[in-house]
C-alpha cells in the first residue's frame, strides 16, 4: 500500500537516540532545553517549552490564558477533536464556528457571532498545514481582551506573512506526532513571546515544581523544591528531543519536497471538473502537511466509495478533517456549520510524503481520475 504518511527518518535520527540513551540522561534535561532553544529561534520566538504532546500543549496554554469554569471559547469544529477536548480539560465549553472553504480555517467572519462577554479565548487552528489569518482575527479579538491561542499542531514549516508560523501568536501549540513534517514519534511545543508565561508554563508541565529536576540534579547543593501550584506531568524526554533536533534541522527539505509533491497534484488534478484542492493562501505559503481534496457536489462517485476504489489499487486515504460536532463526545452541540459539515463529509485526504516517488504519486493521479472520469488518462510529468 502507498501509505498517507511515512516520517522521514534516516541513520542520523537512530544515533541522535542512541547517544541520548548512552549519556545515561533519558528524561526531560540538556537536550530538550537545546531542542526548546533551537525551535524559538527557526520560528523566530523568544521562548518554548516542549510538552508531551500538542493536546497537552493546548491544555496549558488555555491555562495561561486563564481560561476556566464558566467560560466560553470559540473553537472549529472541523479540528482533530483535541482541540474542542483541551478546552473542556479546563472546565470551560466549547463555541463551536463554521470555516472558510479553501483555507477550512477560521475567519473573523466565521467567528464574530460567536463572540459573547463569557469568550475568554479563540483556538485557531493552521488546518492541515495551511496558514490561518492570525492578524485578521487578532484585530477581532485583541480589544476585546479575547487570546488568540494558536493551534499550528500541523505547521511547522509553514509561512505567514512572510514568518514562521505562530511568531506573532501569544501563545501558539505544535505537535510532533508521526502524521506532522518533523516528528519525535509523540510530543509538543507552546512558544510564547512572554517570559513569565513561559516559566509558569515549565512549571505546569513538571507538577507544579519551582525548579526542574534537571536544574536540581545539576546543582551541586542539595535542594528543596517547592509546589507552586497544582500541575502536570507534561514532560517530553531527552530521547525524544534528540530526534527532534535532527529532525528540526530536515525541516526546511521536507516542506520543499512536500511543496513541490503538492504542486505536482494540483496541477495533474486540475482536469478534474468541479474539484477543489488543497492550496495557499494569498498570505502564506503551506507545508501540506496533509494534500486533501474536495469532491465535486456532481461527483460520480462518493468520498467513502472512492476510498474503496483506491484501497483496492494498493492507496491508503483518509477521509477529510474530522468534525467535533458529530461525534458521539459532542451529541449535545447541534451548531449550523454547513461548510465544516461539507468539507467533513465530501473531502478525503491523499498519500504525501518525503520519500514518495513519481511512479507512486503518478498511480494515485491515475487511479484517482480513473474512479472520478470513469477513465484512466495518461500521465505527464508538467514542465519545470
Amino acid at each position: 500500500m502507498i501509505p498517507v504518511m511515512r516520517p522521514w527518518f534516516g541513520e542520523e535520527e537512530a544515533q541522535a537516540a542512541a547517544a541520548a540513551v548512552a549519556s545515561g540522561w533519558v528524561s526531560q534535561g540538556p537536550r530538550v532545553r537545546e531542542f526548546e532553544e533551537a525551535f524559538a529561534a527557526a520560528i523566530g520566538v523568544r521562548h518554548a517549552v516542549a510538552v508531551s504532546s500538542c493536546t497537552t500543549a493546548l491544555h496549558l496554554a488555555l491555562i495561561a490564558a486563564g481560561a476556566g469554569p464558566g467560560d466560553e471559547v470559540i473553537v472549529p469544529s472541523l479540528s482533530f477533536i483535541a482541540t474542542a477536548n483541551a478546552v473542556r480539560y479546563v472546565g470551560a465549553r466549547p463555541v463551536f464556528a463554521d470555516v472558510d472553504l479553501a483555507t477550512q480555517n477560521l475567519v473573523p467572519g466565521t467567528v464574530r457571532p460567536h463572540l459573547t462577554g463569557r469568550t475568554r479565548a479563540v483556538i485557531l487552528v493552521d488546518q492541515a498545514g495551511a496558514p490561518a489569518d492570525l492578524d485578521a482575527l487578532r484585530a477581532l479579538c485583541d480589544p476585546l481582551r479575547v487570546t488568540v491561542i494558536e493551534d499550528a499542531a500541523c505547521a511547522a514549516g509553514s509561512r505567514y506573512r512572510a514568518r514562521p508560523v505562530g511568531a506573532g501568536a501569544a501563545l501558539a501549540a505544535y505537535s510532533f506526532h508521526p502524521r506532522k513534517l518533523l516528528t519525535t514519534g509523540e510530543g509538543g511545543m507552546i512558544t510564547t513571546g512572554d517570559g513569565s508565561v513561559a516559566a509558569r508554563l515549565r512549571r505546569l508541565r513538571e507538577h507544579g515544581m519551582d525548579i526542574s529536576a534537571a536544574d536540581r540534579h545539576r546543582s551541586q547543593q542539595p535542594v528543596i523544591e517547592h509546589y507552586t501550584e497544582v500541575g502536570f506531568n507534561y514532560r517530553m524526554t531527552d530521547i525524544q528531543a534528540a530526534i527532534g533536533l535532527v529532525q528540526l534541522r530536515k525541516l526546511p527539505q521536507m516542506v520543499a519536497r512536500r511543496r513541490e509533491l503538492a504542486r505536482r497534484y494540483q496541477e495533474q488534478l486540475s482536469g478534474i471538473p468541479g474539484l477543489l484542492t488543497a492550496d495557499d493562501p494569498g498570505y502564506g505559503e503551506t507545508n501540506y502537511q496533509s494534500f486533501w481534496m474536495l469532491l465535486p457536489d456532481e461527483s460520480a462517485v462518493g468520498r467513502d466509495e472512492l476510498m474503496r476504489l483506491l484501497a483496492e489499487d494498493g492507496i491508503s486515504a483518509r477521509r477529510g478533517i474530522m468534525a467535533a460536532h458529530l461525534e458521539p463526545a459532542y451529541a449535545g452541540d447541534t451548531p449550523n456549520l454547513p461548510v465544516t459539515e461539507r468539507l467533513t463529509r465530501h473531502s478525503l485526504i491523499l498519500p504525501l510524503f518525503h520519500e514518495m516517488t513519481q511512479a507512486q504519486q503518478d498511480h494515485v493521479v491515475s487511479a484517482v481520475t480513473s474512479a472520478l472520469t470513469k477513465s484512466r488518462p495518461e500521465i505527464s510529468v508538467p514542465a519545470r
